[in-house]
């Protein structure tokens, strides 16, 4: 693995995710990777697949040249959508993230509890 390489797609992949105002976990999940593996993307220590690559450049709005150390932030152009830009807070998305995992009855017991918490 190239050491130097990957640092410069992690530090660029980590600068164009904070323009972005979004977590490793967000991001991770974008792009179909654990957290944990994004993570270590972000770190240097390791390097994305050629899928993985193209997804961030899609996720994170940079041209590969940009992740791979070859120019400056210039935003990728984007013919089907508008990036995406987060709507809530961190907070709100990793909650959202954990929500989607439960069983349904539990979607509905956690809804009637904040509920009742606005209530108070």
């Amino acid at each position: 693995m190239d050491k130097k390489l990957a640092s410069t797609i992690g530090a660029a992949a980590r600068a164009a995710r904070m323009r972005l105002e979004l977590t490793q976990a967000d991001v991770a999940e974008r792009i179909e990777v654990a957290t944990e593996v994004y993570g270590r993307l972000e770190r240097g220590g390791m390097l994305p697949s050629v899928q993985t690559l193209l997804r961030l450049c899609h996720e994170l709005n940079v041209s590969a040249d940009e992740l791979l150390g070859l120019s400056h932030h210039t935003p990728s152009p984007r013919t089907s959508e508008a990036p995406s830009l987060p709507s809530e807070r961190p907070e709100i998305r990793r909650l959202l993230r954990n929500l989607r995992q439960l069983d349904p009855s539990y979607v509905k017991l956690l809804g009637l509890v904040a509920k009742a918490l606005l209530r108070r």
